[in-house]
């Protein structure tokens, strides 16, 4: 089984090493859901993903071994500028957890700066692209300090492993166009401990589809995704879910190799609505969607029936409407957008995103 431990990996005590490194990483929205986990942050089932590119988190690492004393995690960190205590701590724990695979984390003093391109825990895969950057860039610093050296494919994998220890959804971010998390026969290679890059399997139609993320709510979600899927372990409708959601990402996996959007589609919201479903089941029960979110499911669907155009919706866990369609119809869709969903949108927020190349090295 693979879990990348190595104890060899650690810096000469004479040797004073210092650097800076920065990744920029993306948020992805799952198509097929995530929703339940049970050991080391592993997947109750499988799930699809497609890689987003304007909604991303830039993270620039610095490192230092210079005064470094003792065997704790030393870290400051800054999100969005400003010095975030409760962040770090949770940086600092991550960190311990994998001293096991990166031993030399405990003998570096570390500064790490960290931005998003959109609102922080409002719904949109936050901790997806952040924790997914912070993983690249240390797999980056051990090639720096110790001369490994990596085939892409298999930096993104190990940096997958990485990214799901601190985020389960953050190990499909690495990968460009789509990934597969979790173990299926439909799907060769894929795994519960990593994602897997599944763009070259898909249609290329899907290689440049948008993603028009509508913020119906910039504020904080009040149960956390870390909460939702535990509530999951005493939810009656849990394993039906499991088996469904096996179901559903064989006969998407189809569609998306074949092109077929009205089965994309379909599938696709019902996931969407199952997921908010799951939600408002557990106990104690709670409900992220909201009077904007709903108006808009309402309008997405009239539009479609009234033009007959491929344009679809799926949320992540909050109140935003991620709104789906190909390039190919971007001219007939716009009008549309600006003026029946954006006022629907707090402050006329709109995120006009697209599929991506997953992470890339700043």
């Amino acid at each position: 089984m693979t879990d990348y431990k190595n104890p060899k990996l650690l810096i000469n005590s004479n040797t004073i090493k210092s650097g800076r490194i920065a990744w920029r990483s993306p948020s992805n929205i799952a198509l097929v859901k995530y929703w339940g986990k049970h050991g080391l942050q592993l997947p109750r089932n499988p799930s699809i993903s497609l890689t987003l590119d304007k909604a991303y988190t830039e993270t620039i690492m610095e490192y230092t071994t210079e005064g470094k004393s003792g065997d704790n995690i030393e870290l400051d960190f800054y999100f969005e500028g400003k010095s975030n205590e409760s962040f770090a701590e949770k940086i600092r724990k991550f960190l311990l957890n994998i001293s096991d695979i990166f031993p030399f984390v405990k003998q570096i003093k570390f500064t790490v700066h960290s931005h998003n391109s959109f609102p922080h825990s409002s719904g949109i895969a936050s901790s997806a692209s952040s924790m997914s950057a912070l993983a690249m860039c240390l797999c980056s610093l051990e090639m720096e300090l110790f001369g490994t050296t990596y085939e892409d494919e298999e930096f993104r994998k190990k940096a997958s492993f990485i990214s799901r220890l601190g985020s389960g959804s953050a190990c499909r971010s690495v990968y460009p166009h789509a990934s597969v998390w979790g173990k299926t026969d439909d799907a060769k290679d894929s795994s519960d401990l990593f994602g897997i890059g599944y763009g070259e399997h898909i249609h290329e139609i899907f290689h440049d589809f948008h993603d028009d993320i509508l913020i119906v709510s910039q504020g904080e979600k009040p149960v956390s995704s870390r909460a939702g899927h535990a509530l999951m372990e005493g939810n009656a409708y849990a394993e039906p879910r499991y088996k469904q959601a096996n179901e559903r990402l064989s006969n998407l996996l189809i569609a998306m190799k074949e092109g077929d959007l009205e089965k994309f589609g379909t599938i696709t919201e019902n996931e969407a609505l199952t997921l908010h479903a799951l939600m408002m089941t557990s106990n104690p029960s709670y409900i992220l969607m909201q009077p904007n979110s709903l108006e808009m499911i309402e309008r997405i669907r009239k539009f479609r029936k009234e033009t007959g155009l491929p344009i679809y919706f799926t949320l992540d866990a909050g109140p935003n409407i991620h709104l789906l369609y190909p390039h190919s119809i971007y001219e007939k869709v716009n009008p549309f957008i600006l003026s029946e969903l954006v006022p629907l949108c707090e402050n006329d927020m709109v995120i006009r995103d697209r599929v991506g190349l997953g992470s890339v090295k700043i």
